[in-house]
């Protein structure tokens, strides 16, 4: 299982951070080790004093495929989900100023926090987009869909398989919108899919 990741996919969003706007997709990885299911509790790295979350909707690989045409990308997947990009973001600024790779800050354990799955056709709303919302301890701090993306999900399915075979099992957290922020711990953080609680974790 690959973990892939979509940097500044809402324009709004590389604004916050004041990061450019991209042409093509922005892709890192994240570890296997990264992955956490099932509500498990992220328990605050030693390494950081800013760690943030990013809420993002996650596309599960449906079937092995490379070079896939972008018009045939929407039958490599059948399921989304929320998940959680967690960021040590004092350790990327650090990273990011000495020219660095950003795996230390993205990819640590526990960095990729995975809700539980909705067929598409369920999660899908009448515009024909995924719409989603994040909370912190009760309060909605990010609102996001599908087209206010740079790059919709079949254009990164497309773009990725030219690089990299896709199998069954991979995960694509496809962007994160504006409202990214810190977390403490005691902080709950969850996630909906129009009124679907799709995740729900405390920080600890």
């Amino acid at each position: 299982m690959k973990i892939f990741c979509i940097g500044r996919n809402y324009v709004e969003h590389a604004k916050e951070l004041n990061n450019e706007v991209p042409e093509d997709p922005v892709i890192f990885m994240k570890a296997p080790t990264a992955l956490l299911k099932d509500g498990t509790p992220l328990y605050y790295p030693d390494f950081t004093k800013d760690l943030h979350y990013e809420g993002e909707l996650v596309v599960k690989i449906c079937k092995n495929g490379k070079k896939i045409a972008t018009r045939f990308a929407h039958k490599y997947y059948e399921e989304v989900s929320l998940g959680f990009d967690f960021t040590a973001r004092d350790l990327q600024s650090k990273l990011k100023a000495k020219g660095l790779p950003w795996e230390l800050a993205k990819s640590f354990d526990g960095a990729a926090a995975l809700g539980s799955f909705l067929h598409k056709d369920v999660a899908i709303n009448a515009d024909g987009q995924f719409h989603f919302t994040i909370e912190k301890n009760g309060a909605i701090v990010q609102r996001g869909n599908t087209g206010m993306m740079l790059f919709s999900i079949d254009t990164i399915i497309s773009f990725l398989s030219h690089y990299f075979t896709l199998q069954k099992g991979d995960l694509i957290y496809t962007g994160t919108p504006a409202g990214v922020g810190p977390v403490v711990q005691g902080d709950v953080l969850a996630g909906k899919i129009h009124d679907n609680e799709i995740i729900r974790m405390n920080i600890q």
